[in-house]
């Protein structure tokens, strides 16, 4: 037997490093498996080599902490001070002419006022004029170098984008974070912002295994061995939340391991604490903050990230979408075993099967993509127009097809919640676009929150109404979703318009549907495919609330409202024509 060294990382990555040279990994779980048993940190179970292994994970995480204090926490607000002030200054001279056009709307309401009063406040608003002009023709310089002409801009606007999407990249797992969310802020971003943002996929190299180890340990309470029989070295996938691996329990079954990042919540927290002094600063210079609203963004997604932390939660997110799916036997989501997971620690079912983009296997398998494709469009209409509850990051890693043709839904750390009114709303936004009416669709964008606070929507209504013409006047098979929303972008951005949050992932989610439909279908339209879907989920949601106002009416329990009987006319004539073209067919 080998001699047992208190110094664990030493002797678990030695190990490691020896058997990355026969595993051949993949993320389907063909590498292989070690017995657990033969792990040297499965080795130390003396008191003093515990206590050795808690010191070692702790050393790691204060390093990590350290990051953030003195010389290298500055250098650190530094760093993201600059990027997000290059952004900034960017995103200012990209709407310049809009910016001066306020600011000499501004200037003539003073000099109007100033009239009013004395003759040095004329004077003094006469100089103020003066200082602008300077200002305004400094700036109109500085875009001229930074942007350069008109013609350049949607060029320029790309090369800032891609400038943008690397500097996330290297500032690290919370700024890539942040900038998947910001690929859906149209309001707050060019076009193509949005188009290289949303592509924003994670890039941070896997984390040693050691720490992961002990990492599973100290959350669980357990030696590695006394949870899982084997254990795959290798992670079949890494991320910038944390990195998955495949085991199996000693019951036999096979499961994905997921483990958390070593102190994640140090870097979520030293770094969201540098994004608010940022924020706080850059609220003095109104100018440069008013086309984004950082500190919004921030509180948005510290919220949102550290809902995403929690493995314990994703755990109960996961069980309940399986809970809403229980009846529908073509759709899979994994166990979850709580005996081994915690908030750190995720441990489930491991499945086999191929990503929903790879068409070549599906065809092997037997399985007809596009078939995959309308099912995954379906669950996803019974998500948000049903369900109210929704998987809010379905990209290809987060999907696959089973052997047997079932599909299975992973990592529910992003999830969407929608309210009963706001799926009423959607609702009505569909009747619309069903109906061709983009007055409706105008009204719906402005009913849904769309438009920033103190807005005229008399402005803007027409706008909205002259675009959706257009695309309501091509048969629905021709719209295409991901268009209408870069259409809706460029409006966005150039109006006052915002992207309520309670739509941020439910834009995101629908686009990324959309492009894996166009993968697995060039001749895929979004519309056209969920269009008997969505009338489905809405003559059923719609029916049984209808149903139970009825019923509430005529007992005499319903106190606050009307029977709406121009949205229950429309809704029978649907049902109507659904039963006549079912019978037809």
């Amino acid at each position: 037997m080998t001699e047992v060294s208190n110094n664990t990382g030493t002797a678990v990555a030695a190990q490691q490093d020896a058997a990355r040279v026969v595993l051949l990994p993949s993320a389907n779980g063909d590498g292989s498996m070690i017995r657990t048993k033969d792990l040297d940190i499965a080795k130390l179970v003396t008191n003093e080599q515990r206590i050795e292994e808690e010191k070692f994970l702790e050393t790691k995480e204060t390093q990590i902490e350290n990051r953030y204090r003195g010389l290298r926490g500055y250098l650190r607000l530094f760093e993201i001070t600059r990027v997000i002030a290059m952004l900034s200054l960017y995103l200012y001279l990209d709407q310049l002419d809009i910016h001066q056009k306020q600011q000499n709307r501004h200037k003539k309401e003073r000099l109007s006022r100033a009239y009013r009063l004395t003759r040095m406040a004329v004077y003094g608003e006469k100089l103020y004029a003066i200082r602008l002009w300077t200002f305004q023709a400094f700036m109109r310089l500085v875009r001229r170098v930074v942007i350069g002409a008109e013609r350049d801009r949607e060029r320029n606007q790309e090369k800032q984008a891609l400038w943008l999407r690397d500097k996330l990249i290297e500032l690290g797992p919370t700024f890539i974070k942040i900038g998947q969310a910001m690929g859906t802020r149209a309001d707050l971003l060019p076009l193509p912002f949005v188009v290289e943002l949303g592509s924003l996929v994670d890039q941070v190299p896997a984390f040693p295994n050691e720490i992961a180890f002990a990492r599973i340990e100290h959350e669980l309470g357990k030696k590695i061995n006394e949870v899982y029989s084997e254990f795959q070295l290798d992670p079949v996938a890494a991320a910038s939340l944390g990195q998955v691996y495949r085991a199996r329990l000693h019951s036999g079954e096979e499961v994905a391991v997921k483990v958390q990042r070593p102190n994640l919540e140090a870097i979520i927290k030293g770094d969201v604490s540098i994004l608010k002094r940022v924020a706080n600063f850059a609220e003095r210079f109104p100018q440069l903050n008013e086309n984004a609203d950082w500190a919004g963004m921030l509180r948005e997604f510290d919220v949102t990230i550290h809902e995403e932390m929690d493995y314990a939660a994703e755990a109960r997110n996961a069980d309940r979408f399986r809970e809403n799916f229980k009846n529908w036997t073509n759709v899979h989501v994994p166990k979850i075993f709580w005996n081994a997971t915690t908030s750190k620690v995720l441990t489930m079912e491991f499945i086999h099967g191929t990503k929903v983009t790879d068409l070549d296997e599906q065809h092997r398998l037997g399985v007809a993509p596009e078939k995959v494709n309308r099912l995954l469009i379906k669950t996803y209409l019974k998500q948000l127009l049903e369900d109210g509850f929704f998987h809010a990051d379905p990209h290809p890693g987060n999907l696959l097809v089973m052997p047997d043709g079932r599909l299975a839904f992973f990592d529910f750390g992003m999830v969407g919640r929608i309210t009963p009114d706001l799926q009423a709303k959607m609702i009505d936004a569909f009747f619309h676009v069903v109906g061709r009416d983009p007055a409706g669709i105008a009204q719906d964008l402005i009913d849904l929150d769309f438009l920033k606070p103190g807005t005229n929507p008399n402005v803007v209504r027409p706008v909205v109404e002259k675009m959706f013409e257009f695309h309501l006047n091509l048969k629905l098979k021709d719209v295409n979703f991901k268009e209408l929303t870069y259409d809706l972008a460029d409006v966005m951005y150039d109006y006052p318009f915002r992207l309520p949050s309670n739509f941020t992932y439910i834009m995101r989610a629908l686009m990324t549907l959309e492009g894996i439909g166009i993968i697995t279908d060039p001749e895929f339209k979004f519309f056209e495919a969920a269009k008997p879907y969505a009338k489905e989920c809405m003559l059923r949601r719609e029916g049984k609330d209808f149903r139970k106002m009825f019923v509430n009416k005529l007992m005499g329990r319903d106190s606050d409202g009307k029977i709406d009987w121009n949205r229950t006319w429309k809704l029978a004539k649907m049902a109507l024509k659904t039963v006549l073209n079912t019978s037809s067919t």
